[in-house]
């Protein structure tokens, strides 16, 4: 029998989501102690593990809950349609990143004067509806399509050179900060 904790460190989540996930109906205690504490079962670890892969696809939580729910979900056309959705969300973040290389070739007095920072521009993404993780995502693709430009990007934000070091290290490695 897992605890809350225990079943949440077993997939790599924090206490806080799995206790989400059950308020959203994906997951459900398989058994209540007589001090009223969460127990989950070997049943309850393989859904979450399913759970825990759809997401890591990009699924949302509607999506899943369908596909695990209700057999007769189609996981495939669900599955397809998500890499359709992530394909728009690439090709509107390889738009922005032609955009700004743009303003940064056509006009080098941007160099010159501190226009805009770092917390300037994430400000303007993230009013623009970009999450953490397509910020990520965006500094991946200007690392691997553009590695000069990405690395006078940053330095244009007047990101300190560690930082900027930092950035592109984990850009390269494809990998999340």
């Amino acid at each position: 029998m897992f605890t809350v904790s225990k079943l949440a460190k077993s997939c790599g989540l924090s206490r806080s989501t799995l206790l989400y996930y059950e308020s959203v109906g994906l997951l459900k205690p398989a058994v209540r102690s007589a001090a009223n504490y969460r127990g989950y079962g070997e049943k309850d670890l393989r859904r979450l593990q399913q759970v825990c892969a759809y997401r890591d696809a990009g699924l949302k939580l509607d999506d899943i809950r369908k596909i695990l729910d209700r057999p007769e979900t189609d996981a495939a056309s669900v599955l397809k349609r998500r890499l359709i959705e992530l394909n728009a969300e690439i090709e509107a973040l390889r738009d922005h990143q032609r955009a700004i290389l743009s303003l940064l070739k056509s006009n080098q007095s941007l160099w010159r004067t501190k226009v805009i920072t770092k917390d300037k521009l994430v400000s303007i993404m993230r009013a623009s509806g970009l999450s953490e993780d397509d910020m990520q995502r965006f500094h991946i693709e200007f690392e691997r399509n553009a590695p000069e430009e990405h690395q006078e990007f940053l330095e244009f934000l007047h990101i300190p050179a560690e930082e900027v070091r930092t950035i592109r290290e984990w850009s390269r490695g494809g990998q999340k900060k």
